[in-house]
Formats: structure tokens, C-alpha cells, sequence
């Protein structure tokens, strides 16, 4: 089950990797939390994660200055620990469109793709890209705060893991395991992720962080004090559930409508595409008092809608096929017919036009195309080489700014005029610009002009600040966050218990 990364313990660097006994357990969260807590102390700190699977990303700038993809959770991470986002930090993005196969972006570009049929090939070169990422990392800030991926107890996969434990013995780095309580079942995942591992890999694993705890901790108490005693590790706190946590999501595990308190809110419904991407493009309409924001997924979803989006997607004629399967292609078109407006983003945008083809199998088979809804005087045509900018402009007549990330090239007839990077025509709207929305000016002209929702003095980028500080705050307050750091800067505790063995062969 080695993976041979641990010559590299010798030389080990001033880091903590937060693992997760699942996905979505927590891990982000933590990191996060994390980096903003040490910023805080005046630790030079910055985020990782070696691999990251999700069709949320952004555009930063890469060392030669030209524009990069990272994954979304680590641009915000970065924010966090108050570092400049850069590729270094999420050297390899996995961006599904099937079950079987991911396009590779690595070190910020595309890089092919990646199948379930090449899946231990690709990984071995994306592993040393990954980890020579992390060491350059390592070189230049005092402590790196590392997100694993998935579980690190998938033994099935242990041999090519570079993200996980293979990370953690690449850097001989300590490891906290994060386990969310609300699903149940925590300490038996907590010990059994410990158990399933192989002794070296057991070494490195240093303590625990329960998450999402709602409750009295009187009644969690004697739990926290038998996984101590069983395992030998300690737990370094209880993070409790709070409902104004939510951050920008890595990916559609925590898909959720925000509500608007109030019965007179105005209603914006999202069409929840099977492929989704992007889809924190609306978190910041989630923040507009007034605004009730629902994800859809049929037409009685969008029927009584005042305003209805369509975001981004990893395959535009999939989803496109999709729309059309649930009837929602004729509800969105009687939406637009009753005068109410349509925001289309990405490949929601290029849906609402004329046609989409594929003519070199960029995401379909070579040579598909198909009819769009029709709504907007465009036709979209997909290419090879995709297109990675972060424009500035003005809509609305307000300044508007965002990143584009996409391979169709839009082609604008003469019944739109253009818009954003997009068309528009009426109270149709079509842009490529991915994170409009979070600009304040342009959002007020955008719902003072479609839904007649007047300037709400809602600033998106200090609501960010706002919930990355609160994030350090219940770190400050549940987690002994300087014991972390310490972990981080001088290792694992030496002769830490051996679990399971009957296992873990």
C-alpha cells in the first residue's frame, strides 16, 4: 500500500493536512478557519489542495501573469489566510462531465482528460506536478494548511494517493480528521478511519475535529473522552453548526436554496442542471433582503418565478438535452412570453440561443449539435482552446467586472445587442461573465431594472469578510487553535497508538 513519497519525510515542512472522514464533512470549513486564525496571528500562511473534484472554480493570475483556473474553495481559502490566490495552491482541478471522465486542469490550465480507464497513469504525473507544487509552496510561506480529499481511508485507492495520505508522508506533515456529527455515526468513523490505515500512515495522524455539533456538550463529552482513550489521539474541538456558515460551495453536495424571510420576497428560481457549474454565481442574490432563492428543477419550479436563471454547466448539450426532457425548456419560454426576465450565465446563456455545436467533441462526441431554446440571436460554437480572462465593463449603466472560464465562442447576430460578454435582447439576458452578480453596483442596476428591486445597500465582498471572521471566530472559540498551529510546526506526537491492524494489510 506504499506509495514511495517517504524519502520527502526527512525534510519535513511546517504544515497541517485536514482530512475528513467523508466527503463534505467539513474539510473546507476547517481549513479555512484555520487560515484565517493564523493570519490573524501573523503566520505568513497559505491554503493547498492537491487535487481538487469540482466544476466550481475561478480565474486568478499565475506566475508568468497570465490567467489560471483554480478551484473555487481554494481562491476563497486564500482570501482567508490573506495571500494572493495563485495555481500553486489547487495544482490539480478535476472538472467532471461524465461519470467516467474529468477534464484536467493542471497548474492552471487545461491539460486533456482524464478517464476512469487511464485514472492510474494520469495520476502518477499529476502527482509530482501536485507535489512540487506543495514544496514551492512550502518555500515561500511559514506554514501551509492542506485539504485532503474525499476520505484518505479509501484503501482501494491508497496506492496512487497523492492527495491524502500520500501527501501527508510526502511532507511528513500532521493530520487532523474531521468527522461531521449531524450524519451520525462520527466516533466509528473517526476510529475506523484511523484503523484502515497502514502503520506509517497511522503514525501521522495526529487528532480530530467534530463539526456541525448542535446541542449539549455536556452529552458529547463522554464520547470525545472514549475516542481519546481508544485511540490515543486528541481531540482538538467541537465546531458547532451555524446557520450563516455557508461559503462559497467546492461542490453541489450542499446545493441549497437562501431564503428570504418575509412572504412578499420576490422569488428566483435557479435551474438546478444535472451538471451544474459555477453555481456560486447566485450566492450573492442569496444575500439581497427581499430575494427568496430556490434551485429548480421542473417547471412547476419556475412557474410562479420572478426571475429565473440559467447558470453555468460542465456539458452545455447534455444539459440542454436534459432541460428539454423535463418540460422545462417550454416553462422557461412561457416565462420570457409573460415578460418576466431570464438570466442565462455561461452555458446557460449559450442554451438560450439560436444553436450549440461541438464540431471537435470538446463535450460531447465530435460533430454534435443542437437546437437552443431560441430566446436570444446567437449561435455557439465549441473549440479546443478555452478561454480563461477577467474582463471589466460597464452594463446598466453600471461598472461591472468577472471571469470568464468556457470553451464555446458566442457569436452575437444582429436581433441582440451585447451584453457582458453575452447578448441581450429584452428582458433577456445572456452574459459569460461568471461573478457579475457579486459586483454591488451592477447587481442593484441588474434587479432595479428587471425585477424593479431597489439598491439594498448589501456589500458582497464584506458579507464575505463577514463570514470568514466568524469562521475564525468559532475556531478562536471551540478549537484550541494554537495548539494546531503548534502540530503544524513541529509534527505529529512521536509513538502514537497503532490501531486495527486486522485490517489495515
Amino acid at each position: 500500500m506504499g506509495d514511495g513519497h517517504g524519502a520527502a519525510e526527512e525534510a519535513r515542512v511546517s504544515g497541517l493536512l485536514v482530512a475528513g472522514t467523508t466527503s463534505d464533512a467539513g474539510k473546507s470549513v476547517v481549513t479555512t478557519a484555520l487560515c484565517r486564525a493564523f493570519a490573524r496571528r501573523g503566520v505568513r500562511v497559505a491554503p493547498y489542495k492537491a487535487q481538487n473534484m469540482s466544476n466550481n472554480s475561478m480565474v486568478c493570475h499565475g506566475p508568468d501573469g497570465r490567467p489560471a483556473e483554480i478551484g473555487r474553495a481554494q481562491w476563497v481559502q486564500a482570501l482567508a489566510a490573506r495571500a494572493v490566490p495563485e495555481p500553486a495552491m489547487n495544482p490539480v482541478l478535476l472538472k467532471p462531465g461524465s461519470d467516467r471522465r474529468s477534464h484536467a486542469v493542471l497548474m492552471g490550465h487545461s491539460a486533456g482528460d482524464v478517464s476512469s480507464s487511464n485514472w492510474e497513469n494520469g495520476r502518477r504525473h499529476l502527482a509530482g506536478a501536485a507535489h512540487a507544487a506543495f514544496d514551492d509552496l512550502a518555500g515561500r510561506y511559514d506554514v501551509l494548511v492542506a485539504e485532503g480529499a474525499g476520505s484518505p481511508a479509501e484503501i482501494n485507492l491508497r496506492a496512487g494517493d497523492y492527495v491524502n495520505m500520500g501527501l501527508a508522508r510526502h511532507a511528513g506533515m500532521p493530520v487532523v480528521v474531521v468527522g461531521d456529527i449531524d450524519r451520525g455515526g462520527v466516533f466509528a468513523a473517526m476510529y475506523g478511519t484511523v484503523a484502515l490505515l497502514e502503520p506509517a500512515d497511522q503514525d501521522l495522524i495526529a487528532g480530530f475535529v467534530v463539526n456541525k455539533f448542535r446541542g449539549d456538550h455536556g452529552l458529547l463529552r463522554p464520547g470525545l473522552d472514549d475516542l481519546e482513550r481508544i485511540t490515543g489521539r486528541r481531540v482538538f474541538g467541537t465546531l458547532p453548526w451555524d446557520p450563516g456558515l455557508w461559503l462559497d460551495s467546492e461542490d453541489a453536495l450542499d446545493l441549497e436554496g437562501r431564503r428570504a424571510d418575509g412572504e412578499a420576497a420576490l422569488r428566483v428560481a435557479v435551474v438546478r442542471l444535472p451538471r451544474v457549474s459555477n453555481f456560486t454565481d447566485v450566492d450573492a442574490l442569496g444575500l439581497e433582503p427581499g430575494l427568496d432563492v430556490v434551485f429548480a428543477s421542473g417547471p412547476r419550479d419556475v412557474a410562479d418565478a420572478d426571475l429565473v436563471v440559467l447558470p453555468g454547466t460542465r456539458s452545455t448539450l447534455a444539459d440542454l438535452a436534459w432541460l428539454r426532457s423535463r418540460g422545462l425548456d417550454a416553462a422557461i419560454t412561457e416565462h420570457v412570453r409573460r415578460g418576466r426576465p431570464l438570466l442565462g450565465i455561461c452555458g446557460g446563456f449559450q442554451m438560450l440561443g439560436r444553436t450549440v455545436t461541438d464540431p471537435e467533441g470538446v463535450e460531447a462526441a465530435p460533430g454534435s449539435s443542437a437546437e437552443g431554446l431560441g430566446l436570444l440571436d446567437v449561435r455557439t460554437d465549441f473549440t479546443a482552446e478555452k478561454t480563461l480572462r477577467l474582463p471589466e465593463g460597464e452594463a446598466l449603466g453600471a461598472p461591472a467586472s468577472g471571469y470568464e472560464i468556457h470553451h464555446g465562442r458566442v457569436t452575437v447576430g444582429a436581433g441582440a445587442e451585447e451584453f457582458l460578454g453575452g447578448a441581450r435582447s429584452g428582458n433577456v439576458f445572456g452574459t459569460m461573465w461568471h461573478g457579475s452578480l457579486e459586483g454591488d453596483a451592477f447587481r442593484a442596476a441588474f434587479l432595479d431594472r428587471t425585477l424593479g428591486h431597489g439598491p439594498s445597500g448589501t456589500e458582497f465582498a464584506a458579507a464575505r469578510e463577514r463570514r470568514m471572521d466568524l469562521l475564525a471566530d468559532l475556531a478562536e472559540r471551540y478549537l484550541d487553535v494554537d495548539a494546531l498551529l503548534e502540530l503544524a510546526r513541529e509534527g505529529a506526537p512521536a509513538e502514537l497508538p497503532l490501531l486495527g491492524q486486522e485490517f489495515a494489510r
